[in-house]
């Protein structure tokens, strides 16, 4: 299952008394609304607020739905050389 808020793939959550999917991206839990406040922000308002390690592996997420090989170290290398 697709997060509806940030597109990644849901794990199933069965810590709870009714297991739920839930988004280990973003934080989004099943059955929640998806309306209003913070949930209205785009990939790259998100991208803003994360840290080094946190964006690269968020862009290794987007990268590998689309069929790319690239890995969370590979990109954070990249980005500390890139963001000096």
């Amino acid at each position: 299952m697709r997060c509806p808020r940030c597109g990644s793939e849901m794990e199933l959550d069965s810590h709870r008394k009714i297991p739920l999917n839930m988004c280990y991206n973003c934080g989004y839990i099943e059955g929640r609304t998806t309306d209003g406040g913070v949930l209205e922000r785009t990939n790259f308002e998100h991208l803003n607020g994360l840290n080094v390690n946190e964006a690269a592996a968020f862009l290794s997420l987007g990268l590998k739905s689309k069929g790319i090989d690239a890995s969370e170290d590979l990109i954070a290398d990249w980005l500390v050389e890139h963001t000096k």
